[in-house]
């Protein structure tokens, strides 16, 4: 068990402190352990405390050096399929943003990301498949300026997700905890395991 010294329970609180709970990813497909990792490093990076996949590396999320050990805080909730995993997540109050090339797609900056929201990515070549295009509230997309139509997985998510760090670091929604006092106390216990 990791030593209890002064500087880590002060690290770990400020952390805790900034973790946006109504701020997190849907994954549909998104099975290549470096991308995975580098998604999760990116939630990491900007507060997401839990992430959401859909049959990653086949239902058994793999990590590798990409990850630089965020695996270990951001927890990855897996769902049976996309429906039930969208149905969980609207259940819980989130919109659905899917990074998806649609007529209606918007530039993804033009979406509000101060409400409580799950971005939905889909595998790479492939994108998020037809049904969760349905299901999911609004599409946007991520203007290109060459030749090529989109990016990678993990570039694509941490671009979308900046852009929501940057609108809730504009609203204040960092400036104080956002988890509930028993949830917070809770994670603090479990983190200081970590």
């Amino acid at each position: 068990m990791p030593e209890r010294t002064p500087e880590r329970i002060a690290r770990i609180r400020e952390v805790l402190s900034r973790r946006q709970p109504d701020l997190t990813v849907l994954l549909e497909n998104v099975h290549k352990p470096h991308n995975l990792s580098a998604i999760l490093r990116t939630c990491d990076a900007v507060g997401v405390l839990r992430a959401h996949a859909v049959n990653p590396t086949g239902g058994v999320p793999t990590f590798n050096e990409t990850s630089g050990g965020s695996h270990k805080w951001v927890d990855l909730e897996v769902h049976p399929d996309i429906r039930s995993a969208i149905a969980h997540l609207k259940g819980q109050g989130f919109q659905v943003l899917a990074a998806h090339l649609s007529e209606g797609a918007v530039d993804y900056r033009e979406a509000d990301y101060t409400r409580p929201t799950a971005v939905l990515l889909g595998a790479e070549k492939w994108g998020v498949s037809e049904e969760a295009a349905a299901l999911s509230d609004l599409h946007i997309k991520i203007p290109m300026m060459g030749m090529v139509q989109s990016l990678n997985v993990s570039v694509a998510a941490a671009v979308i997700l900046f852009e929501a760090q940057r609108q809730r670091l504009r609203a204040g929604m960092y400036e104080r905890p956002r988890l509930d006092p028993e949830a917070y106390q809770r994670l603090l216990e479990d983190w200081l395991k970590r």
